[in-house]
């Protein structure tokens, strides 16, 4: 018998879950998000940055890539749907990627305004 994790999700509880991560979608059964970035060296890092969580997680999205962004799909295939474990691993991508440590104020200043250095495009 599956557990909770492995449980397909109701249409309410997808809504909640998108509603706390904004900028990812619902279509055909998949949850979505197109990651910009400045070039193919940023698209290139958010591939191996999601290949990395994906692997770590044991939980595998789609992905589809061009010269400027990154789109990532997750469904739990086994389950034929949405499941919890869709929506971990989309926050901790969504946490990884879209991670801006110039505005924390701690010791790391971030990525350099230059566009030179620019690899993300992130949410404003």
């Amino acid at each position: 018998m599956p557990n909770d994790k492995d449980d397909v999700l109701a249409p309410e509880a997808i809504a909640a879950h998108l509603a706390a991560l904004p900028g990812w979608r619902e279509a055909d059964g998949w949850i979505a998000r197109t990651y910009r970035t400045n070039s193919w060296k940023g698209t290139l890092m958010v591939i191996n940055t999601v290949g990395h969580l994906a692997e770590a997680a044991w939980h595998h999205p789609d992905l589809t890539a061009s010269y400027a962004w990154v789109e990532v799909r997750l469904t739990t295939h086994s389950a034929k749907g949405l499941t919890e474990k869709d929506f971990a691993l989309a926050r901790k991508i969504e946490e990884v990627v879209g991670w801006q440590p110039g505005l924390e104020g701690g010791a790391l200043e971030g990525t350099p305004t230059d566009p030179r250095f620019a690899y993300i495009k992130h949410d404003r």
